[in-house]
């Protein structure tokens, strides 16, 4: 018998491919040729396709065997590894929520350039002067306990949908196998590096385009069928991933890889204007500018969600506890938003693109992924969570989640020194946060290991301090 109120099949479903599908997807075709031939773009969507799933898994298996971890991807961190790194995933998963905003912010400047092009690309003054404009209407709106609107939803499901089929079937009709194949493998570009090299720099990016797969367990309480949650997570996922590739791959049959790493972004506006005329880039460019407007809003209330989470089980101070009379958790947002303005001078400041803030977003999520795959190998290989006759599920979570810390390495490895150098830059400071959080509490800040792990954090953001005053390391 159904349940009043209850979400189908159908239903979660689109929660997940919405969930998933945000400005990423429009400038896909210029970050993946920013680095990559078309060739090792292939392999490097064939990895991700692998890494991706076994995370999928990971947290839909988390829902079920851990229902009571319902605080945010940190809190199998904290479960499993202790308060401090606990912390740390928060921290460095709201981090990179926020950031995320920063991007969207360039990138809607950068589209708005299109029409307007006193914006240029998004990081000039009158860029971040209107940038800074958006996200304190945003700001205001949300203070006001504008949370989620049918309507809203509604419109960004389409404007994020339209365009993409719109843009695969014209650019399908104009694919040109030859150009697809022309100097495949990238040889003709040294600059591009090995094949290796290659993939390695288009990781990021693919991590960016599926952040928000750790939320499908979200919806687990609110499934008419709890198995339903396994198989939306899996058919949303291999939704976007359709999607995803055959903009990649359809844009390489089109223009060559010089000509797509040279696109401003929405790089996808441009694929098409070259395929159909100005029109096409008009087209992409309003539905882009429609679905940022709402992915603003959504995360903009994530931001703030995360850190008042966090509160709420002792995790950072009671401060970020506190909401205004509307509901919303007013504090938490202020700091986020503060953050994200901050960050938006800095890219005035560093000429920062698009490309360059999700790749310091996406580090930023590395690190709770890594900790989340990890936790489930460890639940499944002590049975926690599992009944007597659930050998053969513990062993294939077992697996899946082992694979899963594998991909989680070679995120890490594929990100670079660099961008784990400013992530620790980012992460260090966070500890005052949870000195104070512990101190409220009346608990001691640090046990014996986890002075460790902090001296770590710190030693790696001393280095890039060094790093950035030296000038051998840039922001």
């Amino acid at each position: 018998m159904a349940q009043e109120g209850k979400l189908r099949l159908g239903a979660l479903t689109a929660l997940v491919v919405g969930s998933m599908i945000g400005g990423g997807i429009f400038s896909i075709p210029q970050n993946m040729a920013a680095g990559a031939a078309a060739g090792a773009v292939l392999i490097g969507w064939g990895v991700t396709a692998i890494g991706m799933l076994m995370l999928a898994f990971v947290f839909q298996t988390l829902a079920n065997r851990k229902p009571e971890l319902d605080n945010g991807v940190y809190a199998y961190a904290k479960a499993g590894f202790g308060n401090y790194l606990g912390f740390s995933s928060a921290w460095g998963y709201w981090i990179s929520a926020w950031l995320g905003n920063v991007s969207y912010l360039v990138l809607l400047f950068g589209t708005l350039g299109y029409f307007f092009p006193v914006f240029g690309e998004g990081n000039n003054r009158a860029a971040i002067a209107g940038a800074s404009l958006v996200l304190w209407f945003v700001h205001a709106l949300v203070l006001r306990g504008i949370k989620e609107a049918a309507f809203i939803n509604l419109v960004t499901t389409i404007t994020k949908v339209v365009p993409l089929l719109t843009f695969i079937a014209l650019v399908g009709l104009a694919f040109k196998m030859d150009v697809f194949t022309a100097d495949f493998w990238g040889r003709g570009n040294a600059e591009l590096g090995s094949v290796l090299t290659q993939v390695k720099s288009m990781m990021l990016v693919t991590v960016w385009v599926f952040i928000g797969i750790e939320g499908a367990s979200v919806y687990s309480a609110r499934a008419q069928v709890r198995s339903d949650v396994g198989k939306a997570t899996v058919l949303g996922f291999a939704g976007v991933l359709l999607l995803l590739v055959m903009v990649n791959v359809l844009s390489a049959g089109v223009m060559s890889q010089p000509e797509l790493a040279k696109l401003k972004n929405p790089s996808m506006a441009y694929v098409l204007s070259h395929v159909v005329g100005d029109w096409g880039a008009a087209f992409i460019s309003i539905g882009l500018i429609i679905s940022l407007a709402g992915a603003l809003l959504s995360w903009t209330l994530l931001s703030g969600e995360i850190l008042y989470s966090a509160a709420k089980d002792q995790t950072v101070p009671a401060f970020f506890r506190r909401e205004n009379r509307n509901g919303v958790p007013a504090n938490a947002l202020w700091v986020s938003n503060g953050a994200i303005q901050a960050f938006l001078i800095l890219a005035l400041l560093y000429g920062k693109s698009y490309l360059d803030l999700i790749y310091l977003a996406t580090s930023m999520i590395l690190i709770p992924y890594f900790f989340s795959a990890i936790y489930a190998v460890m639940i499944a290989a002590r049975g926690d969570g599992y009944g007597a006759g659930d050998d053969s599920q513990r062993h294939r979570d077992m697996l899946i989640g082992a694979l899963a810390v594998a991909y989680s390495v070679w995120l890490l490895y594929a990100a670079g020194l660099k961008y784990l150098l400013l992530s620790a830059l980012l992460y260090a400071p966070g500890a005052i946060v949870y000195a104070k959080a512990r101190l409220e509490n009346g608990k001691p800040i640090f046990n014996d290991i986890e002075k460790m792990y902090f001296a770590a954090a710190l030693a790696g953001a001393a280095y890039a301090g060094y790093g950035l005053y030296r000038g051998t390391l840039t922001i």
